[in-house]
């Protein structure tokens, strides 16, 4: 995983670009990735740590109206987490999970494994001070006990926006 959170960071700061992640199942899992890379203070700029509702809500600015419609692991909410996340910081681009790592907690409609991740980028901020960003979402359904989940979801996290770099 060094390798390919060096790799971004090469690609971040031939940018001048930061990065913020915005972590439920992975419990920053995404950050000690990246911060393994010696200098990674020059492209990386936070990390959340957002586990209940109530800190997606209260950190991220993700609508409760949402966690109460979709749940936490939705496209809805990570979509806003990585919106969050942008707007809570200086970055450019933002990595955002969510998922059900297990042992317990799947259901049927979303089984131990299920993973929301989305990469977001900054466009602009308008007139208003509002936020304009690009978000691209997926959802994968990771095999394995509860730490198999969580590396495969870091290193999908972070392999795909290499990637999109």
């Amino acid at each position: 995983m060094i390798e390919i959170a060096n790799q971004i960071g090469v690609a971040l700061k031939s940018k001048g670009w930061m990065i913020v992640t915005a972590e439920s199942c992975t419990g920053g899992g995404i950050a000690e990735a990246i911060t393994a890379v010696p200098g990674c203070s020059a492209w990386f700029d936070r990390a959340f740590v957002t586990y209940s509702y109530e800190a997606k809500v209260e950190v991220l600015g993700v609508r409760q109206s949402s966690l109460a419609e979709y749940g936490a692991v939705s496209e809805q909410v990570v979509q806003e987490m990585a919106r969050g996340a942008l707007g809570h910081s200086r970055a450019h681009v933002a990595i955002a999970v969510s998922g059900i790592a297990g042992p317990a907690g799947g259901t049927p409609e979303k089984p131990v494994g299920s993973v929301w991740i989305s990469w977001a980028t900054r466009d602009s901020i308008d007139a208003d001070e509002a936020l304009n960003s690009t978000v691209i979402s997926k959802r994968y359904l990771f095999l394995g006990d509860r730490e198999a989940v969580r590396q495969q979801t870091v290193v999908k996290a972070l392999s795909e926006l290499l990637h999109n770099l």
